[in-house]
């Protein structure tokens, strides 16, 4: 593993446009095809994982029984309508005549449902129907961390370990399996994730073209720099932050950590490239372009998102200003603008008051130790029932991570905070960003109901900081071969411990028919129960 950090600058002056160059540039592994070839295999390891008897259990589990029905509501009407009580028997025995003729309050944005709604569209109002959307989104999320991480590390063979452990983690497997919505935003903040990495070696290039430029011309003096106005890539992770959102708002957590880590990278940026006042340039410059190009983006596909609301006449709240008179501020808006703002008002009233007790609930600190899974499924059989062979069976859906790689994720986290701080390794303070935006928030909410499966958005920059600690076991390239063997041994026998724990744990995960003594045998602590 090549070790690149940002080391102390020299002065412009005191350098040639080659040692700059070689200071902005960290060039990529020359191994484009199997850059592509080893991401995808992994994609297909997940895809295994993930879609064979996507339809088992066959019924509708867990939260599935909002998100499943709101997003076929949504596919025929543009908005959610209520149902029928029976409205879960009935869609299973296949008559799909389960709604009302009122609107329903919904408390997430569509964007997510929309997406469910796509896989109705195709295959169905069915469980394989509504969760294969989802399952997609969790195979395109490993493809980009095996893409990310060999950007983040320069390294193929890492970045395919990252996508691998990606692949073959409990929780990130049951969350694709179900047709809820935090897979899905999970997918879109990696999207952004990666987007704002390739936009930072992106600009990178195009500084060190500048400065050369200069340099060619006989000016040592690089001054206050340029100002990049397009940023496609930047652009392109303020489209993914805006559908984050739009599935559901804790991707605003995203769009605040992310954008302040992509103009301390122009910091360091402009410092490497011996510009004048690196922090106050970026601050008053290319802050404000950075804003509107991601809080701006993620501001206009957020209320497109709302597309089939805005232009319903019958959904939820949607003639609240025309039965309430404006205020003198509010007759500066549309009607449907102070009908979204409300309608966004009650949701946000919502979630604050949400502390109804719940049988798996568990906060956020608790989350990495795999304090309290969540079982989103769980039926018992007795000999000759169900296809059970023996005294007693099980067959499970529970929402939990692979152990060893969580509980070493923990540590790796230490080893990203020493690195980041004391080494100054912008990969290190990059993963830990994903993490403080994925879970760190959710500290703050003793009070509120949260539970567990949320975490699934922190598994990629979970498996990111394992592989970065793997890395670093494994040694630099001009490591002595004794070194590296030893290191390839211990990182390899980790990963192989991941793996086989994974595959054990894997039956309890897809709904597997087993013994009641092997399911039992998998319960390792009473709270996971």
């Amino acid at each position: 593993m090549t070790q690149t950090v940002d080391a102390p600058e020299a002065s412009a002056t005191a350098r040639s446009a080659t040692e700059i160059r070689s200071r902005l540039v960290r060039q990529l592994p020359t191994d484009r095809v199997w850059g592509w070839i080893g991401p995808l295999l992994v994609g297909v390891v997940a895809a295994v994982l993930r879609l064979i008897d996507l339809g088992r259990p066959n019924k509708i589990i867990f939260d599935e029984t909002y998100y499943a029905k709101d997003a076929y509501s949504q596919l025929l009407f543009g908005y959610s309508r209520k149902f029928t009580e029976d409205a879960n028997e009935r869609i299973l025995d296949g008559d799909l005549d389960v709604f009302l003729g009122e609107p329903s309050f919904v408390v997430h944005p569509p964007v997510g449902k929309f997406l469910i709604g796509q896989g109705i569209r195709v295959f169905g109002m069915d469980p394989f129907g509504w969760r294969i959307a989802v399952a997609l989104c969790g195979v395109a999320m490993v493809v980009m961390v095996a893409r990310i991480g060999r950007r983040l590390f320069r390294s193929t063979l890492l970045g395919c370990v990252a996508g691998l452990l990606l692949a073959v983690d409990g929780l990130s497997i049951v969350m694709s399996r179900t047709a809820v919505l935090d897979g899905i935003l999970a997918m879109f903040v990696v999207a952004a994730f990666g987007c704002l990495l390739v936009d930072r070696d992106w600009s990178r290039a195009r500084y060190a073209d500048w400065v050369e430029a200069r340099m060619a011309r006989g000016l040592t003096d690089a001054g206050d720099g340029p100002l990049f106005w397009w940023r496609p890539w930047r652009l392109a992770a303020g489209l993914m932050l805006g559908l984050a959102c739009g599935t559901k708002w804790s991707g605003l957590y995203a769009v605040a950590v992310f954008g302040l880590m992509t103009v301390i990278w122009e910091m360091g940026t402009r410092r490497a490239a011996g510009l004048r006042s690196p922090v106050l340039n970026s601050l008053l410059r290319d802050g404000p372009v950075a804003f509107v190009t991601m809080v701006g983006t993620t501001f206009v596909v957020y209320v497109a998102s709302w597309w089939g609301w805005i232009f319903s006449e019958n959904g939820w709240g949607r003639q609240w200003a025309a039965e309430n008179s404006p205020s003198a501020l509010g007759q500066l808006f549309p009607g449907w603008v102070r009908s979204l703002w409300h309608y966004h008002w009650d949701m946000w009233v919502f979630h604050r008051d949400l502390d109804t007790p719940h049988d798996y609930q568990s906060n956020a600190w608790e989350w990495l130790y795999l304090g309290r899974p969540v079982s989103f499924d769980y039926e018992g059989y007795d000999l000759g029932e169900g296809g059970c062979q023996v005294e007693r069976c099980s067959q499970a859906v529970l929402a939990l991570g692979t152990p060893p790689l969580w509980w070493g994720a923990c540590a790796a986290l230490l080893v990203c905070l020493w690195w980041w701080f004391f080494r100054r390794d912008w990969r290190a303070g990059a993963i830990l960003a994903g993490v403080i935006a994925t879970w760190v928030p959710w500290l703050l909410f003793t009070d509120r109901t949260i539970f567990y499966f949320y975490a699934v958005a922190i598994v990629p920059f979970l498996v990111l900081a394992v592989t970065f600690a793997l890395g670093l076991i494994i040694g630099p390239p001009d490591a002595s071969p004794r070194r590296r063997a030893v290191g390839v041994a211990i990182a390899g026998g980790y990963i192989l411990v991941v793996v086989a724990v994974a595959a054990w744990f894997y039956p309890i995960h897809v709904d597997q028919l087993i013994s009641y003594d092997d399911w039992r045998s998998r319960m390792w602590f009473s709270s996971w129960i």
